[in-house]
């Protein structure tokens, strides 16, 4: 019989029927509660308890209390470590070998995890487990994340009760693209008043704890809270970057030499681990000069300001389950996703935005705004030496397969369950991402399901390491492990690794000839002797195992080509529009389906009425895309007492250039009235009820991304730090009627992509 089947009796009348109630789902005895914290971008040495001199007492705390897993590897970007983590197969088996913003049409690659790949949410939910997201997501298609589209691949289709957070692989800290299960919401508080995104987070998670306690004191929880610490952009509160002003004037090189003693004798390495060589790109600390060094510190002064805050607000989470006697019984688990980033580039970061549309980074400009930098109106991101120093004892970074793209920190804390004697100790054996949930399966006491809501699944390509709660010297379970991302690739195999690195968006030497390098990483954990000449046939059988994995998880056909898919449309089936309206007052419609304004002569036209007894200055936003990082603003700006008013375009170039056309005109009468902006690159016009009013020029405009960071585009109003931060702040919603606005784009655009694209690769 069914679970779902009436089991009473129905006669004629009640007093001949028997009534009748299926159970409530219930998890196995003693279900544990699951929070699984991710960070973004920290690489395997900036944690406190990984060998930082970075504050993280509470990551300390939890590793103190539980394990801290030393050879735990990730996909070497986001989405993909994201993706693993939560369905236990591999990134290209689920369709997330890249990160979502890069998808392409192959089935490794379309960012469309499947229903036969569940998430941990559904293979809970149904016995008797809550379910929450907090934080960053990442993992729904660019061109499924507006309020328009199907909802099977935001969170709560994925299987979770309840999110709060933003889909894009990073946003502003101060003010971010917030989701809230099912529509977008703006944040509850501003910059002025204190708000900060990781602040807001462990709020939302402490809430759902609460809610769920108020009615239900005994059902277990699996809350997945993914900061958007310490991906770009670095910004923390100011007094907490102040914490950290000097502290990192002596430099990478000898944060370096530091960060690996404290890792040996932690145990974390073995004591005979070298530190791999500084590479040739990143300069020694003592060759540069006196403003390169306090540029570099500064901006390190802004990640670990915006790592330890974070650290804090975890720690209030756990002090609150401690607080309400559920820390005890809850799996804790904590890692990063990648290694630390290289996007900063040689000299560092002002504007991450800056690298998609082939713009300048340079120390000079940074020194005039190091006082700005972690703050609200910067998008900053550390320098190659930087990054290095945080993978530190390895090779290389984020993105790459080598180890410092792929090996991170790893601490499960859970008192119940890790025996006393063994709390605080180092585990040594491999681990990798598709791990995490077939050992919280077990823990659980659940088998993975053959099917979820109707759906065969595919097998779980983890395997639980839990039998290393309790020794040392347990085997190590997890022994092959494929690695591929944007052509590099590599093979783990027994304590051996065989690995190779391409270039990105790079022809030479091409995909089919890079060669192999073999490492010993129990002898050699930081891949400084290649043995590829020494171990031939083993290399060979390695390579071949590779191209075996490779196939069977959908990881063909390689390609090393990121830009592509940003600048070309993605669909050619799909006829391009050539006028988009847009009401006031709507949630944002973010860049990846908002009209592509990007570098091609367009048309924007505001139909706007005024009341015949309208008060005060007509004035506000007509329309608006991006933010203060990155994008442009069309908007009228009214005199309160009654003198001309200024009709305005700002085109933001990634903080780069403010382009400004303005027009003096008579302030609006009563009736109706088109306010126009015309662009024929590099022209343009401002009309109002057609008649020209105002002329000037854009000479460059963006051609990639506007912003990064998840804002979207706005008619009638405009996020905090808009990208015309300097004419108004707040909504500055527009004051008489703003009927609705058309963007006409009959062109196209006017850049030779390609050519940018090459650009894009010689500023890194």
């Amino acid at each position: 019989m069914e679970s779902g089947e009436f089991r009473g009796r129905i006669g004629r009348y009640h007093w001949d029927s028997e009534a009748y109630w299926p159970p409530e789902p219930r998890p196995p005895e003693g279900a544990p509660n699951v929070l699984v914290v991710v960070l973004d971008d920290v690489g395997y040495a900036q944690l406190g308890c990984f060998g930082s001199d970075i504050d993280t007492p509470t990551f300390d705390r939890l590793a103190a209390g539980g394990l801290r897993y030393a050879n735990f590897h990730t996909t070497a970007l986001c989405s993909p470590t994201r993706a693993c983590l939560l369905t236990g197969r591999n990134h290209h088996r689920v369709g997330m070998g890249r990160i979502v913003d890069l998808a392409t049409g192959f089935p490794g690659y379309d960012a469309r995890i499947p229903a036969s790949c569940a998430m941990a949410p559904a293979m809970l939910t149904p016995h008797g487990y809550a379910a929450w997201a907090v934080g960053k997501w990442h993992l729904t298609p660019e061109d499924e994340e507006h309020l328009g589209a199907t909802r099977v691949r935001w969170p709560l289709g994925k299987g979770f009760e309840r999110w709060y957070g933003f889909f894009s692989g990073e946003t502003h800290q101060f003010v971010p693209a917030l989701m809230h299960d099912n529509h977008a919401v703006e944040p509850p508080s501003t910059y002025e008043e204190g708000y900060h995104l990781s602040a807001d987070l462990a709020d939302r998670a402490i809430e759902y704890v609460e809610d769920l306690r108020h009615v239900d004191v005994d059902k277990p929880w699996f809350c997945y809270l993914a900061l958007g610490a310490c991906h770009s952009p670095h910004q923390a509160p100011p007094e907490w970057i102040e914490r950290y002003r000097g502290r990192f004037d002596r430099g990478w090189d000898e944060w370096r030499d530091r960060a690996l003693a404290r890792q040996r004798a932690e145990g974390l390495l073995p004591d005979h681990t070298v530190l791999s060589a500084r590479p040739e790109w990143v300069p020694a600390w003592a060759d540069l000069d006196e403003t390169a060094q306090r540029v570099h510190a500064r901006y390190m002064e802004a990640f670990a300001g915006f790592l330890s805050h974070a650290d804090h607000q975890v720690g209030r989470l756990v002090d609150r389950l401690e607080e309400l006697g559920e820390l005890e019984d809850t799996v804790v688990v904590v890692l990063s996703d990648n290694g630390a980033s290289s996007e900063g580039g040689p000299t560092g970061s002002l504007n991450d935005g800056r690298v998609w549309n082939a713009l300048p980074r340079t120390v000079e400009e940074a020194a005039e705004h190091l006082d700005e930098i972690g703050g609200p109106r910067l998008h900053n991101n550390y320098p190659w030496g930087w990054t290095v120093a945080g993978n530190t004892p390895f090779r290389r970074w984020k993105r790459e397969t080598h180890e410092g793209g792929v090996a991170d920190p790893l601490i499960v804390h859970w008192p119940a369950g890790i025996p006393a004697g063994v709390r605080g100790e180092v585990r040594r054996q491999y681990v990798h991402a598709i791990d995490i949930l077939p050992t919280l399966l077990d823990l659980i006491g659940l088998e993975a399901p053959a099917e979820v809501a109707g759906v065969a699944q595919v097998p779980l390509d983890g395997v639980s390491f839990a039998s290393t709660f309790a020794s040392a010297a347990a085997p190590e379970v997890h022994t092959v492990q494929y690695s591929e991302m944007l052509g590099c690739g590599a093979l783990y195999h027994d304590g051996w690794k065989a690995v190779r690195y391409h270039e990105v968006q790079v022809e030479e030497p091409g995909l089919d000839r890079v060669p192999w390098e073999l490492y010993d990483l129990r002898a050699d954990p930081a891949e400084t002797v290649d043995l590829s000449a020494d171990e031939p046939e083993r290399l060979a059988a390695m390579v071949e195992r590779w191209w075996q994995e490779a196939e069977r998880n959908q990881v063909l056909p390689l390609d090393n080509r990121p830009f592509s898919e940003l600048v070309f449309q993605r669909d050619p089936s799909v006829a391009p529009r050539q006028r988009y309206r847009y009401w006031p007052g709507r949630a944002p419609v973010p860049e990846s389906v908002a009209v592509n304004v990007r570098a091609r002569a367009h048309t924007v036209t505001a139909h706007v009425t005024v009341d015949a007894h309208h008060e005060g200055p007509v004035q506000g936003v007509l329309i608006h895309q991006g933010s203060v990082l990155g994008g442009w603003s069309f908007h009228l700006l009214g005199d309160p007492d009654g003198g001309p008013s200024r009709l305005v375009y700002v085109h933001n170039l990634a903080g780069w250039r403010r382009y400004r056309v303005e027009a003096g005109i008579e302030p609006l009468g009563p009736g109706d009235h088109e306010l126009a902006f015309e662009f024929d690159p590099p022209a343009a016009v401002l009309r109002v009820d057609g008649e020209e009013v105002g002329r000037g020029e854009v000479r460059r405009t963006v051609w990639s991304r506007f912003s990064l960071t998840g804002a979207g585009l706005t008619a009638g109003w405009a996020p905090d730090f808009s990208a015309a931060d300097e004419d108004y702040r707040g909504r500055f919603g527009f004051t008489a009627t703003l009927h609705h606005v058309d963007v006409d784009v009959p062109g196209e655009p006017v850049v030779d992509a390609e050519a940018e694209a090459e650009a894009i690769v010689a500023s890194q």
